[in-house]
């Protein structure tokens, strides 16, 4: 079953490099809760063609930079499969609005107009969830799906690499530290932007300085934020 998943959903380099660890079967489980939920008529966001989305933007040779958050974003029509983002013609949720703010204290203003951001992961930014999906107005529905094992089998295989920037944002994302090389990469935590409790350690945090002289000093291009 899962060639045929992967065919549909996970770009070929993602594919080629989860494959050779033996990691694909690791989407298995996730995907057919899923494929069991839509055909009760349930709604999953993002759609199910835009789940692995982190994956197609931000390929793994061009990896450089891993934000964790926690769900995509439970409302109707906002999550499109990249953490964080929203889509452009959405208005723009209050945990990216403060995402914002931290840049524009920390870097100067964001280049982005909208929610939408694509733009970061082209640039080398997987925009990863602790879960990929979430049903419609259940926040952490998909919390015990098996995405867990799926993650933890991509921060495996980007063991590969090294000076990455790894960037987690709250407690379920600090859950992924302990598989996290932290001696050959930039670890940096911190709460979560959310109105909730951004205001106990995301502000003022200046991950995004943080990462981008840690970009520099290893000779990569910075990110603009």
């Amino acid at each position: 079953m899962n060639k045929k998943i992967n065919k549909l959903l996970l770009p070929k380099d993602w594919e080629s490099v989860l494959d050779q660890a033996s990691f694909l079967s690791s989407i298995d489980a996730p995907i057919k809760f899923i494929k069991k939920e839509i055909e009760k008529n349930k709604i999953i966001c993002p759609p199910y063609n835009e789940i692995f989305n982190a994956f197609k933007y931000c390929s793994f040779s061009s990896t450089k930079v891993v934000i964790f958050g926690q769900d995509p974003y439970f409302q109707k029509d906002i999550a499109n499969g990249l953490a964080f983002s929203a889509r452009k013609n959405q208005p723009i949720p209050s945990s990216l609005k403060n995402i914002y703010k931290e840049i524009r204290n920390d870097v100067g203003e964001s280049q982005n107009k909208d929610g939408c951001l694509k733009n970061w992961a082209k640039q080398g930014v997987l925009l990863l969830n602790s879960s990929l999906t979430v049903e419609l107005s259940k926040p952490g529905s998909h919390s015990s799906i098996g995405w867990q094992f799926f993650i933890e089998n991509v921060l495996e295989v980007l063991k590969k690499k090294r000076n990455l920037v790894f960037i987690l944002w709250g407690n379920h994302a600090h859950k992924y530290s302990k598989f996290i090389d932290h001696k050959n990469n930039l670890v940096l935590l911190s709460a979560h932007p959310s109105p909730l409790s951004a205001h106990k350690g995301f502000f003022g945090s200046k991950h995004f300085s943080k990462c981008n002289n840690y970009l520099k000093s290893n000779n990569m291009n910075k990110i603009i934020w």
